[in-house]
């Protein structure tokens, strides 16, 4: 098992890595993350901002935009200028980055590579979710451990 985790947009025209085991790894429910990427939810997995680095050729925000989140403005999205594609988000209040999950770098068979390590632990604003998913894990109202607990079964 690596401590450096990988990843990139479709194009690859952008690309980061981070190091060592996430703060957190969840599945997201909350309404901007289903906005934002016209999805159910999100895997999210959330890194000191000094365990993010990016690895594309500089200088590195020609190949990015950033979206700050209008009611939360400490926080911005991150996707590829080229290809679209959203591949985090930064907070500045947290000083933490988030990675998605579908851009973690895989192997030959496309298994996500050190998926034991970056996994996801629970679901995160379940409350507002867009289906039921019946995995297993705890779900809970907003962030993991810091609200109400629906379920710890799924």
């Amino acid at each position: 098992m690596s401590d450096i985790h990988r990843g990139h947009c479709f194009c690859k025209a952008i690309s980061w890595q981070v190091v060592g085991s996430p703060i957190r790894s969840v599945y997201c429910h909350c309404t901007l993350c289903q906005r934002l990427h016209a999805s159910p939810f999100i895997h999210t997995i959330h890194y000191p901002a000094d365990h993010f680095k990016w690895t594309h050729a500089e200088p590195h925000a020609d190949h990015f935009e950033k979206y700050p989140v209008l009611d939360k403005p400490w926080k911005s999205r991150i996707r590829c200028r080229h290809c679209g594609v959203m591949v985090g988000s930064e907070s500045t209040k947290t000083n933490n980055y988030s990675v998605y999950g579908a851009v973690l770098e895989r192997d030959e068979e496309g298994q996500i590579k050190s998926w034991e390590q970056l996994k996801p632990t629970a679901h995160m604003f379940y409350g507002t979710r867009y289906l039921d998913v019946n995995d297993g894990l705890p779900k809970w109202e907003g962030y993991e451990e810091q609200s109400r607990l629906f379920s710890a079964q799924g």
